[in-house]
């Protein structure tokens, strides 16, 4: 048998190989926000649901703060900007978890608390997430966080946790005092999104 009839066989499933290669990068595409590379509300839904297994697991939510003041002095492309730099610093405050872009100005992660030093690293993220952007020194502002232990309400969902954490991160947010805010025990509140003034992120 020649060396061209022996790759011949081949020559349908390398196509394949290739193919789906392609499709398996663009479907990562499609799950990833292409501003900030963070992942999609619906892809981060599905990473995070497998870390709250763990119950060290803790949710973050993130709201970057006069939003709209940035777009209305420095313009849209200056808030693009602080949406990636306030991405890019979650992800690496968050490492080893999952971040994700839930829309707007919000973000929110799980990551796994192996050390019960989550509070430190929360504090200091709220300081590095407040550092002028490096490319423009004059764009920055603080930005709320809101976190939730899973295992301080067993049986709990994502979508309730985040609840949890959306009161918490607001309560930071009114009180006016940078710092991440954890949220409290108990019966949740009900539906924060129903006492919020105007658009997200115009606080």
């Amino acid at each position: 048998m020649s060396t061209l009839a022996a790759l011949l066989p081949a020559v349908p499933a390398l196509g394949w190989v290739v193919h789906a290669r392609w499709l398996h990068g663009r479907l990562t595409t499609a799950r990833r926000d292409p501003l900030t590379g963070l992942w999609t509300r619906d892809a981060f839904t599905r990473r995070a649901r497998r870390l709250l297994r763990d119950s060290r697991a803790v949710v973050v939510l993130a709201d970057v703060d006069h939003f709209k003041q940035i777009n209305d002095t420095h313009g849209h492309a200056a808030g693009d900007l602080l949406l990636a730099a306030v991405a890019a610093r979650l992800a690496h405050g968050t490492a080893g978890g999952v971040a994700g872009r839930l829309g707007g100005d919000e973000f929110a992660a799980v990551v796994i608390d192996r050390d019960g030093t989550m509070s430190d690293r929360l504090h200091t993220l709220a300081r590095v997430l407040a550092r002028p952007v490096d490319t423009a020194p004059d764009v920055h502002t603080t930005v709320s966080l809101g976190w939730v232990r899973a295992g301080d309400h067993p049986g709990e969902d994502l979508s309730a946790l985040l609840r949890r954490a959306d009161e918490a991160m607001y309560a930071a947010k009114r009180s006016g005092r940078s710092g991440p805010r954890r949220a409290r025990l108990g019966r949740l509140l009900g539906s924060v999104a129903g006492r919020r003034p105007g658009r997200r992120g115009a606080a």
